[in-house]
């Protein structure tokens, strides 16, 4: 996570912005494990110290590149029910988050030491489960804790995620949110 808080347009978010697009473009052509601060640096035209004043560390950086990818850009879907809005959530979260790229984005999150980036990946969900119980409120429906959603929906996906013990399959996820609004009833 950023160090300090970037301002929207202006110097620091343009350096960010092109950092950001430096370390997207050499994770397109070398593994991970070979990236350096100098490197992206160099990629980015800025000072390696630019990087280490804003970033502290190449982990710091990656997972504050990996929050970047997992800011939404649009509303949840809308399907016109509660537990179909949650179920339609959680399949594309689980697909999203299951793939190479999801796995990648939740490593350098969780590798980054926790703090800033976790926080900001924590409330995108809470968020999007927000938007939904907030939508079920005003269509008349009873809405939904999202505490609980985060507890009994979202939490296990993300372990079988991170632990690579079992794929987090469409019935899988489909079973959770059922029982969350068993829980509920």
């Amino acid at each position: 996570m950023a160090r300090e808080m970037i301002r929207q347009g202006g110097r620091s978010a343009r350096i960010q912005e092109e950092v950001h697009k430096a370390v997207n473009a050499l994770l397109k052509t070398r593994d991970r494990s070979e990236l350096t601060v100098p490197m992206v640096a160099e990629s980015a035209g800025v000072t390696p110290s630019t990087i280490y004043r804003r970033w502290g560390d190449l982990s710091q950086l990656l997972a504050d590149v990996a929050v970047a990818h997992m800011r939404p850009i649009s509303e949840p879907e809308d399907t016109g029910d509660m537990q179909r809005d949650v179920e339609a959530f959680i399949l594309q979260y689980a697909e999203e988050m299951s793939s190479k790229v999801g796995r990648q984005m939740l490593t350098d999150i969780i590798g980054s030491g926790g703090g800033g980036a976790t926080v900001k990946c924590c409330g995108f969900t809470q968020l999007h489960l927000e938007t939904l119980h907030q939508r079920a409120l005003k269509r008349g429906e009873a809405g939904f804790s999202v505490a609980d959603a985060v507890d009994f929906v979202v939490a296990p996906v993300i372990y079988h995620i991170l632990f690579e013990d079992r794929e987090p399959e469409p019935d899988y996820c489909r079973a959770l949110v059922t029982r969350l609004f068993q829980r509920a009833d």
